[in-house]
């Protein structure tokens, strides 16, 4: 589990859900994207774009499985790196 916090001027907007969701609809089991306690499956855009994350917004990434860290780690660092925006 890993927070981070949204710099992009957008938000999490539907590009960047895209980007998450690609990743982690490759993930063997559940990755998710939690927001003030509120947990929405990676995989979808639109559960991911249901939370409305603006910027400065913190978001943290978990994984159910242990060999889903390595996907966890490049979305981490997808969302680190404002989405290559």
């Amino acid at each position: 589990m890993k927070s981070v916090v949204i710099k992009n001027e957008l938000g999490l907007h539907a590009r960047a859900a895209a980007k998450i969701a690609n990743l982690a609809g490759r993930a063997k089991e559940k990755i998710w994207l939690i927001k003030n306690g509120e947990k929405v499956d990676a995989s979808s855009i639109i559960d991911i774009l249901s939370l409305g994350c603006s910027m400065g917004t913190t978001i943290t990434f978990a994984a159910d499985s242990k060999t889903d860290l390595e996907l966890l780690r490049n979305i981490i660092m997808l969302a680190e790196d404002g989405f290559g925006e």
